[in-house]
């Protein structure tokens, strides 16, 4: 399956890891009802299974509505391998003949004395020619159960290639046939997952399942919660027999039906190309990145004052993952920044990060970086107001802005890092030299851009005044960001590999 994007992927890389060992494999998945189970469970079994060796058996709901809720499921690949249960149980029950139920006596003298050769070999034994049916057979003794009969003969049928089923889930075959949890899954992992070496997807609908996770090779639950009124939805890794868990917790997306989780996220992926502008117009200044433009509505207004809050957990790699697309659009069109930037950025990391993909001098000619610590600066791009002299400090203000401008006086934007601002001035000079700085560009064409950092006590003032509010946090090593104002569900940030880096993608969280 191709992936869009680097670091969104459709199945955890341990998930995918732990099918790939040798042998048949179970895993059990769990989670409350609406958290993804099903979508899961059938990303699985395209992601990862032969088309012609892998079916799905559902006792919850018919193909049909299947097809309703996953239109995808109806290209022929997938379509042939959804199993209706209820369709199969009519089928029986209208049949002339019923075979011969195996001798179970038999059968369990046969599996224990291949469990036995097993124990004792150093080699593994051949691939089996036919599937164990065992355990079935002691089920089939009280209740014919024919949607799992065909299971079995299509397991064997393919033998010795691998198959792999999902069966979705646990509680309907149960519930049908008078039947233990237990018994069901222990019977499917004797018979087809050790003795037949077949993969097996349990898709349990009770969102706990302690009496059943020993049974089983692996174990996963889906959850999802309620952050700031948003949903975010996770899965989660507790046991995958044999695979090492590097990341026990992924965020996830069901974003147009598919199952979709999270890469940890790397700014710079090696693709990396000269910048492509997306052109402003007269009254809205594009972020760089489409799909945080319509987040906002268009893009950023002109005359406006839009503010990026960062939480503390965000990495200065996925903080810039938004903010380096906004300035590099800015340049590109030939408009200048003035900035002052935040605590732990510096202005020779800022043009390093920047003019790898801009034209030779384009960064020097149009961005303007505030030093308060220094006195004198050698670098065009660096204003040195350190000074004790506020006159001197305010006319390289002055001239750096009209420079900026140009003799066709182009708009500016009003990069500003607030926690340096309020670190400089103190918290009542800030206020009043923030208000100050907003009204201006509020009766201009100049767009105004804060960067929030926690704990800051203009906090409160920003949110008030500001036109667009929007924040950056990460969820399981992924940036994600949402808008308070306009107000808007998450999105997981990716790096978007048609445009190249550093542009990204923003993909809902579902």
């Amino acid at each position: 399956m191709n992936k869009p994007y680097s670091n969104h992927i459709s199945i955890p890389g341990e998930i995918r890891a732990f099918f790939e060992k040798s042998g048949g494999r179970s895993l059990l998945i769990k989670g409350s009802a609406g958290s993804g189970k099903t979508t899961l469970a059938l990303q699985l079994l395209e992601d990862l299974a032969d088309p012609q060796k892998s079916f799905y058996l559902s006792s919850r709901v018919s193909d049909q509505a299947l097809f309703r809720q996953f239109p995808w499921l109806e290209k022929e690949e997938m379509k042939n391998r959804i199993i209706d249960a209820s369709r199969i149980l009519l089928q029986h029950l209208v049949a002339d003949e019923v075979d011969d139920v195996p001798d179970a006596k038999h059968l369990e003298r046969m599996s224990s004395a291949r469990d036995f050769l097993k124990s004792v070999s150093d080699e593994p034994l051949a691939p089996p020619s036919k599937v164990d049916r065992t355990r079935l057979a002691v089920l089939l003794e009280r209740n014919r159960m024919p949607e799992l009969e065909r299971i079995y003969d299509k397991v064997e049928s393919n033998l010795p290639d691998k198959s792999m089923i999902i069966i979705d889930s646990v509680e309907g075959i149960t519930n049908k046939y008078s039947l233990e949890n237990e018994e069901l899954i222990t019977c499917i992992q004797k018979d087809l997952v050790e003795s037949s070496n077949a993969d097996v997807v349990f898709v349990l609908e009770n969102r706990e399942a302690t009496n059943l996770e020993y049974l089983v090779d692996g174990v996963i639950k889906i959850t999802f919660r309620s952050r700031e009124g948003r949903r975010v939805r996770n899965v989660h890794l507790e046991k995958l027999r044999g695979t090492r868990i590097l990341q026990p917790s992924y965020l996830v997306t069901l974003n147009d039906g598919r199952f979709n989780s999270f890469d940890p996220f790397k700014m710079y992926t090696g693709d990396i190309r000269p910048w492509v502008s997306i052109p402003d117009t007269e009254k809205i200044y594009s972020t760089g990145t489409k799909d945080l433009d319509e987040l906002l509505g268009g893009g950023y207004q002109a005359g406006s004052y839009n503010v990026i809050e960062v939480d503390e957990n965000v990495s200065n790699e996925e903080y810039h993952s938004i903010v380096v697309p906004i300035l590099l659009n800015f340049i590109a069109q030939d408009k200048g920044i003035f900035a002052v930037l935040s605590g732990g950025d510096h202005a020779e990391t800022l043009k390093k990060d920047l003019e790898t993909f801009l034209p030779e001098n384009q960064f020097e000619n149009h961005v303007r970086i505030a030093d308060y610590f220094t006195t004198k600066s050698e670098s065009p791009y660096i204003m040195a107001l350190g000074t004790r002299n506020k006159d001197d400090a305010l006319r390289t203000w002055k001239s750096n802005q009209e420079f900026l401008r140009g003799p066709e006086n182009k708009p500016i934007m009003d990069f500003t890092g607030f926690d340096t601002l309020e670190y400089l001035r103190g918290g009542e000079v800030a206020i009043q030299h923030l208000l100050d700085a907003v009204a201006k560009i509020k009766i201009s064409r100049d767009l105004g851009i804060g960067i929030l950092k926690p704990g800051l006590r203009l906090t409160q003032e920003i949110m008030n005044m500001a036109d667009t509010y929007i924040k950056i946090v990460t969820i399981d090593k992924c940036p994600c960001i949402y808008g308070v104002k306009p107000k808007t569900m998450i999105y997981g940030i990716v790096n978007d590999l048609e445009r190249g880096t550093p542009n990204i993608r923003l993909i809902p969280i579902i």
